[in-house]
């Protein structure tokens, strides 16, 4: 029951950070929302592994449109330093627990924890205007796993985003476009939690293998989000390349390209009478 609570917990970090929504027109909004809804997504076990399963969770809808800080699709901004173009704010992310009886490459191994990830993020606005927002993204991430001993240092990771927001299209408008990608980096430790093979578990066909850090890929990104008055419909699809990294000869790298896709609909069932002036 616990690892079944612990991917719940992970894939729903990671369903509010995958699933963002670009912003929209500035426009008085609630200060809060609430709601409920769901989301159906497809990922591999984890970034060059052959494996690819299928999710349906209940998700929540939170908004908060505060003036010291915001919460959004987008996760916690304005927390620590906030201008026109340059924001300090904080960037998480998530994975799922991985059980290596189901992956052919990690027969015999240890299973993965779930990991959560978490530190800051510094945005760059280029540029912004009714109908489009250009942004640079540099996030700085610790991981962690956890599971039922608590938690465990993994390692560190950043991955330099640049995005591209069109706002209000379609023939009768409303609808945001996001298109995002750029290369990540991770060290030693965290390339070794899922592509390291210790001698204790090399085989015949998997030879022992330390992980160096480095580069680890590069990821592209398409969202694309409705908001109605009282729902919310988003998509996306996300590549992940790792042509060319410095794990490309770890036995447990299946494939180079893998991809993420998820679809799903929220409902807002209570929101604030107090409004404020904000894009999304």
């Amino acid at each position: 029951m616990l690892r079944s609570a612990l991917l719940r917990v992970s894939l729903l970090l990671a369903l509010l950070l995958l699933a963002g929504e670009s912003r929209g027109q500035e426009a008085l909004r609630p200060v809060w929302e609430v709601g409920a809804g769901g989301y159906l997504m497809s990922l591999p076990d984890y970034r060059g592994s052959a494996g690819q399963n299928f999710y349906f969770f209940p998700i929540p809808y939170l908004v908060y449109r505060g003036e010291v800080f915001k919460v959004d699709r987008e996760g916690l901004s304005g927390l620590l330093f906030e201008t026109q173009h340059l924001d300090l704010d904080m960037s998480l992310s998530a994975s799922p627990p991985v059980k290596s009886s189901n992956i052919v490459a990690r027969a015999g191994m240890e299973d993965l924890a779930p990991t959560v990830e978490l530190g800051p993020q510094i945005t760059v606005t280029f540029s912004e205007t009714a109908r489009h927002r250009f942004t640079l993204h540099i996030p700085w991430r610790a991981v962690v796993a956890v599971d039922h001993s608590g938690f465990e240092k993994v390692g560190w990771l950043t991955n330099p985003i640049l995005n591209y927001d069109l706002r209000d299209l379609g023939p009768s408008g409303g609808w945001n476009l996001g298109i995002s990608g750029g290369p990540i980096w991770a060290n030693r430790s965290f390339h070794h939690y899922y592509y390291g093979v210790e001698p204790a578990y090399a085989t015949a066909t998997r030879p022992a293998y330390e992980a160096p850090g480095g580069y680890s890929g590069s990821q592209l990104t398409l969202a694309l989000s409705k908001r109605y008055p009282k729902t919310w419909f988003g998509a996306f699809v996300r590549l992940n390349d790792m042509h060319g990294t410095v794990i490309d000869d770890s036995p447990l790298l299946e494939n180079r390209t893998t991809y993420l896709v998820g679809i799903g609909m929220s409902w807002i069932l209570a929101e604030s009478e107090e409004r404020v002036w904000s894009e999304e």
